[in-house]
């Protein structure tokens, strides 16, 4: 199974119609359309991408689809400014680093914009949602930005997140996801020994 897929089978498992979900990268729109069908005509979606280019890709994939404006909110910013945007508790967020694909190569993500993305993206994900972060380090910096989400899951695993990675060799330049699941109060309560 690609990370792909298995950042969709993660999400999937989360999110129910009527929830508001962020697509931090969109891209050429493809998590965008699949979180609009989960969330369905009374969920949203916030979708965001620094390129113009990304944004419209995006805007005719929905249409393609026939998914309507009003569930989905196209954002020509950064990820890192997601908070500036989102008001209430989120059931995902996904990541897809890297660049787009057929787009200019040398406009990517980086590991610091990326790792603030993260940080604003957990602290706005609800309680029991996901965040999957889809890493490819065959790209210049990919690696340091794939080390960059595996050490900031690293922090978090233990401390409200249960981590998951697949597709993560070490010898390997290829892609990998890391899956973030929010855990609910009472599932971190103190043992009373």
């Amino acid at each position: 199974m690609r990370v792909t897929e298995r950042a969709h089978e993660a999400v999937r498992a989360i999110v129910r119609a009527g929830d508001h979900v962020i697509d931090a990268t969109a891209g050429n729109g493809w998590d965008t359309c699949f979180l609009a069908g989960l969330v369905g005509p009374e969920g949203r979606v916030f979708a965001f991408d620094i390129q113009e280019e990304a944004i419209a890709s995006t805007k005719s994939r929905l249409v393609a689809q026939g998914i309507k404006d009003e569930r989905v909110t196209l954002i020509h910013e950064s990820h890192a400014a997601l908070q500036r945007h989102i008001e209430e508790p989120v059931a995902a967020v996904m990541f897809n680093l890297g660049y787009r694909p057929g787009g200019d190569h040398e406009l990517r993500t980086h590991r610091e914009e990326t790792l603030t993305a993260l940080a604003e993206g957990w602290t706005v994900l609800r309680e029991g949602g996901v965040m999957s972060v889809v890493c490819y380090r065959g790209h210049p910096g990919g690696m340091k930005e794939g080390e960059g989400v595996l050490e900031f899951a690293g922090r978090l695993q233990g401390r409200g997140a249960v981590v998951g990675i697949s597709g993560k060799k070490e010898t390997e330049a290829g892609p990998f996801v890391v899956v973030l699941k929010k855990r609910q109060p009472e599932a971190f309560s103190e043992p009373s020994w």
